[in-house]
Order: C-alpha cells, then structure tokens, then sequence
C-alpha cells in the first residue's frame, strides 16, 4: 500500500514534526529525560491522524525516534566528556553487550508486531513515571554486581527495552546506575554515550527489518523516515538548552510530578491505541 500525500496533509505533517521536535528538546533539557520518551508517542500519534496503519505508525515511531537520538547523543556525549563524567570502566564493561541488546532489539522488530513495541512502550513508561513521581530513589545495593556477566546481562536488557521502545540512554540506564548507588552525575554522563550505543545498532537493526514492508511515508530507509529525522533532531537539539534554561527557573520536583502524570497518561494512551 502507496501513500500519497496531498498539500495540506503534507504540511499538517511538518507541523506535527517541528511540534514533536519543540516539546521533546524542551523536555530532555527540562527533565534529563532523553527526548524518545516524548518523540515516540507524539510521532505515533501524528503519524495515525494521518491514517497510517497503527503497525507501521509504531515500527516508524521507534525508529525514527533512534535516529534522532544519534546526533543529540553525541552533542551530549562530548559536553560529558568535557566534565569528565563519563565513566569509561564501565562503558567499556557495558558497552558491547548494551550494543547487542539494542541490535537484537532492532532485528526482533521485523517479528515483533505494532501491539508488541506499544506494549513494551508503554508497561516501561508506567514505571519509568512512578520512578519519576516518587520522592526517594529506589537504592537496591550499595553497589554493582561484582560479577561481568550479571552487569552484561543488565546491560543487554537496556539495550534491548530500550531499542525496542526508541529511546537513548538516559531513561532506563540512570535510574538502574542509581538503584546501585552509583554516582548520579556520572550515571548521567555515562548514560549520555550509552545513548550513542543504543540509536546506532538499533537504527540499523529497524532498517533492514523495515527495509521491503509497503505502505511507509517517502523517504524511508526500513522503518526510518528520514524526513522526519530532518526535522525533528535539528528542532530538539536547538530547543534543549532552553529546557535547561527553565530547569533552573522552575520547582524541579513538581515538573518531575507534572511530567510523571503526563507520561502515564501517555502510556495508557498507547496502550489501548
């Protein structure tokens, strides 16, 4: 199935995207959430006012998401770096196995149906919200486990959720980091090229299962619309700094609050799509 897109529709779509990539900066640099949290349910929905089909309207949501992160990722890589933030004994401890989680990730998505990667978004989102609403961060142990396959294994599974659900580093890799009572600037800064890790290997993944399925928008590499990436990256990337600016102007823990409310309702939403 061939979509083709009139003038009007055209145009509600590069709405849509700016509005995407608009609210999605603002809120990393706001919350130190990765922008994916917010470009996939927003994208998923634009792309179904549109009247794609909700199997493919989700495979392009996640995908495109991944695509967008690289850039961001980077930018945020090397500002963490500058600080010295980065915690290179464990990037490379996690490094490989975060990279095949995100590519298994990737590569399932040509099985996994459009119902799968809502479920997974949106059971993820659930308890990324209450993690964010609650007051005290869940503290698990006092430290990582000493053990390189037990810390591979967790590794693997961010890399694979968060694959799955087109999201970088920072939404499942900082909480984790700090469940292990792990230093939170340095989760942070870790998390930043954990994100590079994760978009790569998942965008290539989304690419090749993508690659022959009918009925994408132009411009599509597998489940990736490169229009849409256009779009969006350059629009979040430049609207981040003014969410750090309002971070810092704003009650932090009530925009945690407000945003938590805001991600669960988004995730029901999706759930029941």
């Amino acid at each position: 199935m061939n979509f083709e897109l009139d003038v009007p529709t055209i145009l509600a779509l590069v709405a849509g995207l700016l509005a995407t990539g608009c609210f999605g900066g603002i809120l990393a640099g706001l919350l130190g959430v990765g922008g994916g949290i917010v470009v996939v349910p927003a994208l998923f929905w634009v792309l179904t006012i549109l009247d794609f089909p909700p199997d493919i309207s989700s495979h392009l949501a996640v995908a495109t998401s991944l695509a967008t992160i690289i850039p961001t990722s980077i930018s945020s890589m090397r500002a963490h770096a500058r600080r010295g933030t980065i915690d290179v004994s464990l990037l490379k401890l996690w490094g490989p196995a975060i990279v095949l989680g995100a590519l298994i990730g990737g590569v399932l998505s040509k099985v996994i149906p459009g119902d799968g990667l809502r479920l997974v978004f949106g059971s993820v989102a659930i308890v990324v919200a209450i993690n964010m609403a609650i007051p005290k961060t869940l503290v698990i142990a006092q430290s990582l486990p000493g053990s390189k396959l037990a810390n591979r294994t967790i590794a693997v599974v961010i890399g694979l959720i968060s694959s799955l659900m087109g999201i970088g580093g920072g939404t499942l890799t900082v909480p984790t980091l700090s469940a292990f009572s792990f230093a939170v600037h340095r989760a942070v800064g870790t998390a930043a090229a954990m994100g590079l890790l994760i978009a790569v290997p998942g965008v290539l993944g989304f690419v090749w299962s993508g690659w022959d399925v009918a009925g994408r928008p132009p411009l599509s590499l597998g489940y990736v619309n490169l229009a849409a990436v256009m779009i969006i990256a350059p629009v979040s990337y430049l609207m981040a700094p003014l969410g750090v600016r309002l971070a810092h102007a704003l009650n932090p823990r009530m925009l945690k609050i407000a945003f938590a409310v805001f991600l669960f309702i988004t995730a029901l939403r999706m759930l029941t799509a």
